[in-house]
């Protein structure tokens, strides 16, 4: 009550459990399901509690259960069908990242129905199982619903990459196959337009990146994703891994990775240390837990999961300010006054 009391214009209300709920054992599915019938809009529980399982992605599990059973199919979009109606599956608009991506999939002819879930909305992401294609940014926590929804409601999925040129225009060309001749002439000329546009950033800070090294431990999708991002610069990432990685994950990273590349899975922060004594990166990508450590050792440091504050990183509105991120923490004046141990 006190909640749509502070904010009238939700039209919904999730309730997460979270482990002082669930050590206490109150009933949040009882609570939201009489909720929802006093305040007369959805209650979504969610009963996903921080000791629940062994590794976040169980997390990602139940919150896509929870999707499904009680938000996917409530609800139609209110504008008629097309044959080009997409969903953006696990994009969460980390430093406005949907804001870059959604504008150049319509670029290509194709309608963004719905965004799971930054920037998102209830109603569209209920509306979701009315999409021809789900398109998958973050693997490890939408896969499972994206498999959910072509069993139930038929509905296929790719799984795509928008960091760095590279990428981007591999990704579009996938996406082009999947659609008629109208879409795969407007990819054509996405790529046409942006492709010398990407190069004049390439041509500006490859030679002040040309051989570095990178180092990255992240989650999600990225330890995987922005290899390519820093090889369009000229850079060669020599370790990378995860902290909740599948096996799945690791299928498709080791075939990213340069040869000899170092992947490592749930590497502790003793251990980190010594990979980057052995690898001596010129640049760590990864976490905040890692961020002051290694920026104490004299390495340049960002922080990979919310883009150092940044961004956007994805498509080619968010290339360029990748590109000058990384030339800013590589080539800062600041570290010769700090002792590196190399």
């Amino acid at each position: 009550m006190e909640a749509k009391e502070l904010f009238p214009l939700a039209k919904g209300i999730s309730v997460l459990s979270e482990c002082p709920v669930g050590l206490i054992g109150d009933d949040i599915n009882a609570v939201a399901k009489q909720s929802a019938k006093d305040l007369d809009i959805p209650i979504i529980p969610c009963n996903c509690e921080g000791f629940r399982g062994v590794s976040q992605s169980l997390g990602h599990h139940i919150s896509n259960d929870t999707i499904r059973d009680h938000i996917i199919g409530t609800r139609e979009f209110a504008e008629p069908e097309t044959p080009y109606d997409i969903a953006l599956i696990g994009d969460y608009n980390i430093g406005g990242d949907v804001w870059s991506v959604k504008p150049l999939l319509e670029e290509i002819g194709l309608n963004v129905k719905s965004v799971w879930t930054g920037d998102g909305e209830l109603e569209k992401i209920a509306a979701t199982h009315r999409v021809k294609l789900n398109l998958i940014h973050c693997y490890r926590s939408m896969n499972y619903m994206c498999r959910v929804m072509e069993e139930k409601y038929g509905i296929p999925w790719l799984e795509f990459n928008f960091f760095g040129p590279t990428k981007i225009r591999e990704s579009l060309r996938k996406i082009a196959d999947f659609f008629d001749d109208t879409i795969k002439e407007k990819v054509e000329a996405a790529i046409a337009k942006y492709d010398p546009l990407m190069q004049a950033v390439i041509d500006e800070y490859r030679p002040r990146l040309e051989g570095k090294k990178v180092m990255l431990y992240v989650g999600g999708l990225r330890p995987r994703h922005t290899v390519n991002a820093y090889a369009d610069l000229g850079m060669t990432v020599v370790g990378s891994g995860y902290e909740f990685a599948h096996g799945d994950d690791y299928e498709r990273t080791s075939p990213e990775m340069p040869e000899a590349t170092v992947i490592y899975d749930d590497a502790s922060e003793h251990e980190l240390e010594e990979f980057v004594h052995k690898l001596r990166p010129d640049l760590v990508g990864s976490g905040i837990k890692e961020k002051y450590l290694f920026q104490k050792m004299g390495i340049p440091f960002r922080q990979m999961h919310s883009w150092d504050y940044s961004g956007p990183y994805h498509a080619y509105n968010g290339f360029p300010i990748f590109a000058r991120d990384v030339d800013m923490a590589i080539n800062s004046p600041t570290w010769q006054f700090v002792k590196s141990p190399f």
